[in-house]
């Protein structure tokens, strides 16, 4: 289990601060790095786009994308990532984009995460099938995910 003051101890060390693009999770992400004191030097901003209208009004997620590939897509998470990155100016931004249930379907299952990660026009996506842990589940999983994912990215 990653801890989140672990995350922003690495990001302090390399001079970097953290955005947040968060769907299925709702602020979570954010939710989770700001839970610890002193974490304002980190994390400037979130985005909670849980409507495809917020993803391309605030991150400019391109409405071609959304109709090819749906909202829970790598397309999409990486879109994500870097309208996080550009929006608000910060060294790193992670999103996160998924089904987490009830319900879903055979192509897009109950647990079924896209995650982006952006830095200096690098950008990683990824797909995690978490399974059918119930909401909660899916939302903690994919927080703890995320937090693994940042905690990768600052120590490399």
């Amino acid at each position: 289990m990653v801890d989140a003051a672990e995350v922003l101890q690495a990001a302090r060390v390399k001079g970097w601060r953290i955005a947040t693009a968060e769907s299925c999770t709702g602020g979570l992400i954010a939710g989770a790095l700001t839970e610890v004191a002193g974490s304002s030097d980190v994390v400037d901003r979130g985005f909670v786009t849980y409507s495809n209208t917020a993803k391309q009004d605030m991150l400019g997620v391109k409405a071609e994308t959304l109709e090819a590939f749906g909202a829970v897509s790598e397309q999409v998470a990486g879109e994500m990532a870097e309208g996080a990155l550009r929006a608000s100016g910060m060294e790193l931004a992670v999103s996160v984009t998924g089904i987490a249930g009830p319900g879903g379907s055979d192509v897009k299952p109950e647990g079924m995460v896209c995650f982006g990660l952006a830095s200096a026009g690098v950008l990683e996506v990824e797909t995690v099938q978490f399974g059918p842990l119930g909401r909660s589940g899916v939302r903690q999983a994919t927080v703890e995910h995320a937090l693994k994912l940042l905690l990768r990215r600052c120590l490399s």
